[in-house]
Order: structure tokens, then sequence, then C-alpha cells
């Protein structure tokens, strides 16, 4: 028993450190990400794709502008879903520079009205930001 609870923190151990340092390899020098005056102000925050057929692979490019003081670096791009893919520069924006967040939704094997949201993390004064996509998926006439 006491040698399956060594082994199990052990383990544990080895999980929670390589997660560490695969976060700092994914996004270079951590240095530029530290919170700062950098301010996301996105164009948009939500876009409709409208009617599409089932199967396509639908883009949208979210744009907006650092308002702020500082470097905003974007840190990660989460989605809700496997079907939807966030693209993203992973360099510093200066201030009054613009930067882009491209969104990929793939519409295989999907029916009916779709929304899927990404959560966009950065060293801006707002942290967090909540985008989202809405298609209406039909089914293709093969």
């Amino acid at each position: 028993m006491r040698n399956s609870l060594l082994k199990s923190l052990v383990l544990i151990l080895l999980l929670t450190s390589g997660c560490r340092s695969g976060a700092s390899k994914n996004f270079g020098n951590s240095a530029s990400a530290e919170p700062g005056n950098g301010e996301i102000a996105f164009k948009e925050f939500e876009h409709s794709f409208g009617k599409v057929s089932e199967g396509e692979k639908i883009s949208y490019v979210f744009t907006f502008e650092n308002k702020g003081t500082s470097d905003v670096v974007i840190t990660s791009a989460s989605t809700t879903c496997g079907c939807t893919v966030p693209k993203y520069d992973k360099k510093p924006i200066p201030p009054g520079s613009v930067g882009s967040l491209e969104v990929v939704f793939d519409t295989s094997g999907r029916n009916g009205m779709q929304t899927k949201t990404v959560t966009v993390k950065s060293n801006a004064k707002t942290p967090v930001i909540i985008l989202k996509i809405t298609a209406e998926v039909v089914q293709s006439n093969k």
C-alpha cells in the first residue's frame, strides 16, 4: 500500500512538472508576457457565418488593436470543441499596433445551430476575453 502511494506521488510530480515546462516552451519569452498596461481592443467579439454546408472548413479573423502603453502577448487561446482551432501570433503586439486571431471551424459531423467560444488569455489589463462564432450547419446534398 505504501509503495503504491509513493509511486502515485512520484507520477503526479512528474506530470505536473512536465506541464509547466511545456507551457514555457510554447510561449517563448515569459518576461514579455508579464502583466502590464497593454490593452486588447477587439473590433468585434462575435461572428456569424450564417448558413453553411456540413463538411466545410470555414474561418474568420478577429482583429484587435493594442490601445495600451505596453506590449500585449496572447499567452493562450482555447476552444470549447476540437472542431474549432484558433491560430494567433505569439509575438508581442506593441502599443498602437494591430494583431489578429483566426478561428477555423470544421463543420464535419455537425448539424443545426452551432455556437463555439474561444477563450483568449493575455497579459493585457483585461486578461481573459471570450470570442464567439455561430453557424447554422445544413446537411449537404451529396
